[in-house]
């Protein structure tokens, strides 16, 4: 179903579209017609050190996925988003021996970022989507943006740091940056950056405490805002464990779906802009 065909979708129609894919997002796209998201970011918004207001604002959404985010700084006024993700899960930062099943089973999920169409078909959204990876940013091809909003993104991939440098490239006003974090490590050391390394056949790779999130941020360039702080993402009706990881109770898997499913994915918060 082309884009333009779908704002003429009853809501009955839309809902039996949605029902076809996988959601990451928690989107209302039509009066009682809400996307099974894994997570729900709606009850977090007053969270996120995001402007009320981003009026004649240029603005970047960095791994969008459904557009949550993106469709977010739209609705707050920006004169443009522009939203940027890699829509071929085989060219994410995936270790070297990864089971091509998994692969293709991540592919499944994202479905070409079909959800994202549809969602901004729903919306009567102006938003502009790109193919492309983080680490290909750059002022040439983009311009520069007053504000870059990233998240859940870092700890996808191989190299964190070289991904910000690149966002700083395109940042010509402020950084909001939203990601996982290891809890027990910032409760452990709360100054220390320490991180917790996974690489093994999954695009997972380097899980932070947040005095490690900063030293990323920091690492790539930019200074602090304001004092970075923790936040909670709630699961959303997609979100669906497997008995065995909640039923690990001394596993660390168990233990982190247990939290995910009672008090949300701990994430970090930060504002940062570049420095000169």
């Amino acid at each position: 179903m082309s884009s333009q065909a779908r704002p003429q979708l009853t809501a009955e129609e839309l809902r039996a579209e949605v029902a076809k894919l996988d959601w990451y997002h928690t989107l209302e796209l039509a009066p009682g017609v809400v996307t099974p998201g894994w997570f729900d970011h709606r009850s977090i918004l007053h969270e996120v050190p995001l402007p009320e207001s981003l009026e004649g604002m240029r603005c970047l959404d960095v791994g969008t996925f459904n557009g949550h985010w993106a469709f977010q700084l739209e609705r707050r006024g920006a004169a443009e988003v522009v939203a940027v993700d890699v829509l071929d899960p085989a060219r994410w930062d995936w270790p070297v021996g990864s089971d091509p099943a998994a692969i293709a089973e991540i592919s499944k999920r994202m479905e070409d970022g079909n959800g994202f169409e549809l969602a901004k078909a729903a919306l009567g959204s102006s938003v502009s989507r790109h193919d492309c990876s983080v680490y290909d940013l750059n002022p040439e091809q983009f311009g520069t943006f007053d504000l870059v909003y990233v998240g859940s993104l870092l700890v996808h991939l191989r190299d964190p740091v070289r991904a910000l440098e690149a966002v700083r490239s395109v940042c010509g006003g402020s950084l909001v940056l939203v990601d996982g974090i290891d809890l027990p490590l910032t409760l452990k050391a709360p100054r220390t950056p320490v991180f917790r390394f996974d690489g093994a056949g999954r695009p997972w790779w380097f899980t932070a405490n947040l005095a490690g999130l900063v030293r990323i941020v920091e690492s790539a360039g930019f200074g602090l805002i304001s004092e970075p702080r923790r936040l909670y993402v709630p699961p959303g009706a997609g979100w669906n464990p497997s008995r065995r990881a909640v039923r690990g109770l001394f596993s660390r898997t168990g233990r982190e779906a247990l939290l995910g499913a009672w008090k949300g994915d701990p994430h970090g918060v930060i504002s940062a802009r570049p420095r000169s």
